[in-house]
């Protein structure tokens, strides 16, 4: 996890659970003077507004924001297209939007022709970044009696950022059957120096499992999944020691083998300094001191196209844009963004954070994350805002209550929501360490789904979310589309919501509180 940003946020404060702010907020907006023509404009690398706006030739008046609202116009088709797009320039270049390769490089051209088009002035965020490439395939067996060769791809794979190593010594499981197994440095108390860890995937990011087995005196880290397939991830900097993850199916019976195993784990990989960059794009319309932003990974993992994680979320993120920017101003500023190098540790949105000044980072209300949206197994998760993060503590005040703006708008159709758990996986962990409050929906990876969530949702219990979670399958023919609709449907809902007001989460209201607020207001209170 990246260090908490030293400047503390302003004071906010969840509202209790079980209050409308949505009929409230529309009451009040209703009520509220006309809006004055504007359009989205240029503004620095960081998020600084520009010293003058000028009106775009063409750029359509909001006489009818209220008569089709936000998820009315950011329709499945459209997403669809996008997606549709997306995918193609994938098969051309490589068949993935990887950072660094051509795919991406064509996908950011893709978003910016179509924020232009809008009436955008993107511009790219650079950043430099540590890389991690693999030389040859990893290697682990198993030795001594019954020796097993595991196959690479089928039973494990290398975390990302992995440190080269050979190690042939004793393993030694950590904590197996709880789901924070090498979460805390207790769970290595006793731990024999230079042994292997097996350790379990569970409530903590995968770097502080292994950060706890180095510093423990481990050589090298496994990480079984809970499912039992094999699995994807990262430890997102480089590491000291090797770590592989392990499918459930090969991971079972080495937790289960007590003393007396011993394995080989073997990873060849290197490290360098690359480039890369974001695409950011905000309305010029709307308050610059209190900017809501949107965003979401535009890069996809080597192994596929990335349909779902996450062209899902980019298309519906370029959808809400274009389709913002035809509603005319809005009251707060709405800042997109399109991150680069997620799958290697959310190191755009990282990059991105770090670079704001302290009154960069006061200026932002809140961050709203679409990271898959279309899984083929899926469910409704809203990013639960009353948690704690891994490593950084209660979420910010106010993510709460954005929590409950997702939740009430799936409550009002009858469709069943859940909290999502903020593992810190996603490009909202770094905003949440700076102190801004943070949402936003998923519809599952690699969990598996219940009997009771197969009841809410149709699909299949017992199969994860999304089968096809960092794979070549992650294709257009494997997104969900319900998936799709509902959850843009909410996405939406969201942005506009938020771009209105953010007087649920950081108590700033726009305008002035006259008579009918007033009044308003004593209902709120009842």
């Amino acid at each position: 996890m990246h260090p908490t940003h030293p400047r503390a946020r302003r004071r906010r404060k969840d509202l209790p659970a079980g209050r409308r702010t949505a009929a409230v907020l529309t009451a009040v907006l209703t009520a509220a003077a006309s809006l004055a023509l504007a359009a989205p404009a240029q503004a620095d690398p960081r998020g600084n507004a520009p010293e003058h706006a000028h009106d775009r030739a063409g750029w359509p008046e909001r006489h009818d924001r209220h008569h089709r609202s936000l998820p009315d116009r950011v329709t499945g088709r459209r997403i669809e297209g996008h997606m549709a797009n997306l995918a193609t320039i994938a098969r051309y270049n490589g068949g993935n939007r990887a950072s660094g390769t051509p795919g991406y490089d064509v996908a950011a051209l893709y978003v910016e022709n179509q924020l232009e088009r809008a009436g955008y002035e993107p511009y790219r965020d650079t950043y430099e970044y540590t890389a991690w490439e693999e030389l040859s395939d990893a290697v682990l067996s198993r030795s001594g009696s019954g020796p097993v060769d595991y196959e690479v791809g089928t039973d494990y794979i290398s975390m990302a950022y992995s440190a080269a190593g050979d190690v042939t010594a004793p393993a030694v499981a950590v904590d197996a059957d709880s789901g924070d197994s090498g979460c805390t440095s207790e769970d290595f108390a006793g731990f024999p120096e230079g042994a292997i860890a097996i350790t379990v995937r569970g409530a903590c990011p995968f770097a502080l499992k292994t950060q706890n087995a180095a510093d423990a005196g481990a050589a090298a880290v496994l990480v079984v999944n809970s499912a039992d397939e094999v699995f994807s991830g990262t430890v997102s900097t480089p590491s000291e020691i090797p770590v592989l993850g392990v499918s459930g199916a090969a991971g079972a019976p080495l937790l289960a083998a007590g003393e007396g195993l011993e394995l080989r784990v073997m990873v060849d990989s290197l490290t360098e300094t690359r480039e890369s960059f974001n695409v950011i794009a905000e309305t010029e319309g709307g308050s610059g001191d209190n900017v809501v932003v949107a965003g979401g990974h535009l890069d996809s993992v080597e192994e596929g196209a990335g349909a779902n994680d996450n062209g899902s979320g980019v298309a519906f993120l370029l959808e809400s844009a274009i389709q913002l920017a035809r509603q005319g101003e809005p009251n707060n500023k709405v800042r997109f963004a399109f991150w680069g190098t997620e799958e290697s540790g959310l190191v755009g949105s990282t990059e991105y954070v770090e670079g704001l000044s302290a009154e960069q980072v006061d200026d932002i209300a809140l961050y709203l994350n679409f990271d898959m949206i279309g899984s083929h197994n899926y469910a409704r998760f809203v990013l639960d805002g009353g948690m704690e993060l891994p490593g950084s503590g209660q979420a910010p005040s106010g993510s709460g209550a954005i929590a409950q703006v997702f939740a009430e708008y799936f409550e009002d159709r009858g469709q069943v929501s859940e909290p999502g758990v903020l593992s810190g996986r996603s490009d909202y962990a770094p905003f949440a360490q700076a102190g801004i409050p943070v949402g936003g929906l998923f519809s599952g990876a690699d969990g598996v789904k219940t009997e009771e969530q197969a009841e809410w949702y149709g699909g299949v219990a017992g199969e994860t979310f999304d089968p096809y979670y960092h794979t070549a399958e992650d294709t257009l023919a494997n997104v969900n589309r319900d998936s799709l609709d509902e959850l843009s449907d909410a996405g939406a809902h969201g942005i506009e919501f938020f771009a209105e007001s953010t007087l649920p989460v950081n108590g700033v209201l726009r305008r002035a509180a006259g008579p009918e607020f007033a009044r308003l207001g004593q209902e709120w209170l009842r």
